[in-house]
Parts: C-alpha cells; structure tokens; sequence
C-alpha cells in the first residue's frame, strides 16, 4: 500500500498540529502507514505554496496551526485553488474564542510552549533549592543565581523556597563559627550573594520557640545569648570579607525580604 502524505504546518514548533493529526489518521491506518511532513516556524507566504504545491502533486493533505490570520487565509485559498485538502486545527477556537472573550488574540506564535518553559525553569529551580539547601553541597554555590548565608534560624530554606517559585536557583549556607566555610564562596561572584542579619534578641526568641517545639529545653547553647552574640559577629566578619549586601529579617515576613533581594539582584 503507498503511503499517504500529510503535511503538518506551524508558525510555531508545530507539535500541536501533529498530535491531532496523528489522532485523527489513527482512525483510518496504522503507525507507519503514511509520511508526516513537519514545517516549523513558518515566517512567510512563499513557503505555504511551495507545500501546497508538493501537497498537490502528491494528492496529500495539509494539517495547519497558523495564529497569523494572513497566513490562515492565504493558505486556505491557495489550497482550494490546487484542490488539496486542507484543514485548520486551531483557527475556528481561536475565532470563537474572540467572540466568547470579547477581545482580541494576542496573534503570538508559540504561547503554549513559553508557559511549559517557565513550568520546567521552576520546577528545576525548587529541585535546585532542595539539593543546595543549607550548604549540604557547596558546588551549587557556583551554579545559583542567588546565594544567601546567614547564622541558623534566618528563614534561609524558605526564602530558598519562595524564590524558586520564581523560577530562581538559590543556594543557602549556613555561618557556623566552628566550622570553615566552603571555599566556593571565596570564588563565587559577589553580586550573587545576600547576607541575612538578624537581632540577638529576636532569634534568640526563635530558637527558643525551636527547642521547645523539639521537646528541648531552652538553656541548651544554641539559644544561649553570649553564643549567638559569637555567631553574629562571625557572620559580620565574614560578610565583610566577601563584600556582599544584607538584609535585616528580623521583623520582616519571608514575601518581605524575597522581594527585596529580587531587587537587590535586579540592581
């Protein structure tokens, strides 16, 4: 048996107009009994001919998603004129959906395939998040886009969180003075980092309210006073040597600073 040419047109990739083709021929033969033809990113009239001439020749039929009404309108009127079948996949919803919505389309080529990009960029970035939160892997400090370092109990893992919800890789450390920071640091571009500062007394309140959510008494070293005065003035000393900006969380809401250090970065 020959097989039958179908020919699948797009202003865009093209991968819509194929997937309804493919359902459609479903009906009538199996896989492999017939040639899809893709062309992509149509940008001009001469390339809708030269297909509807080979089309013609090859007694095929023409599969399109065309958002430029133009294009649409050019290619149905060629396409009777050489008496090839052809179909619009995506112009009559469009049209109705003019009318339903009472406005005009945006016209733009490829929309559909920039929001699952934007999906996919997030959802690497909380994966990003979660690998490179608190400096369990110091080699995403050169991979993020942002790198925040502050004592514990600065709301690093959800400011890590919330920034990759939009769509930002971020990488956080922890500032222990008993413990050397990576050397990555020392290497990293500084614009990318933010340090997060915080008064004495308000995270001695927070790891407070931590230990006792652990079961834990509050006289442990970690809420001790004089300890986190030593962790603070590391941090301080620290911060100085990398040269970075900081920001005081210690009356602001995560959204409060994420925004800030968006900002920050955007600068």
């Amino acid at each position: 048996m020959n097989k039958k040419n179908i020919y699948v047109l797009s202003d865009s990739v093209g991968e819509t107009a194929e997937f309804v083709v493919k359902a459609a021929l479903s009906q009538f033969v199996d896989d492999g009994g017939y040639r899809i033809h893709r062309v992509p990113y149509v940008k001009n009239l001469t390339v809708l001919e030269d297909v509807v001439i080979k089309a013609a020749k090859q007694d095929a039929v023409i599969g399109f998603t065309l958002v430029n009404p133009r294009f649409r309108n050019y290619l149905k009127n060629i396409a009777k004129e050489y008496k090839v079948e052809c179909v619009d996949i995506m112009g009559p919803m469009i049209e109705a959906m003019e009318k339903v919505f009472e406005k005009r389309p945006r016209l733009q080529p490829g929309l559909i395939h920039q929001l699952d990009e934007d999906y996919f960029k997030r959802v690497e970035a909380i994966e990003f998040a979660v690998k490179y939160d608190d400096g369990r892997d110091p080699r995403g400090i050169s991979k993020a886009d942002i790198i925040l370092i502050g004592v514990s109990r600065t709301s690093k893992t959800p400011l890590s969180q919330y920034l990759a919800h939009k769509s930002l890789k971020v990488a956080n450390v922890p500032i222990v003075p008993e413990v050397d920071p990576p050397k990555e640091l020392f290497y990293a571009d500084p614009s990318k980092f933010i340090g997060l500062k915080i008064s004495p007394n308000k995270l001695n309140g927070i790891r407070k309210e931590r230990l006792k959510a652990l079961g834990l008494g509050d006289q442990s070293s970690y809420a001790n006073m004089n300890r986190i005065q030593q962790e603070l003035e590391y941090f301080e000393k620290l911060i100085e040597r990398i040269g970075c900006p900081v920001i005081d969380v210690s009356n602001k809401a995560v959204e409060e600073t994420a925004n800030k250090i968006i900002n920050l970065i955007s600068d």
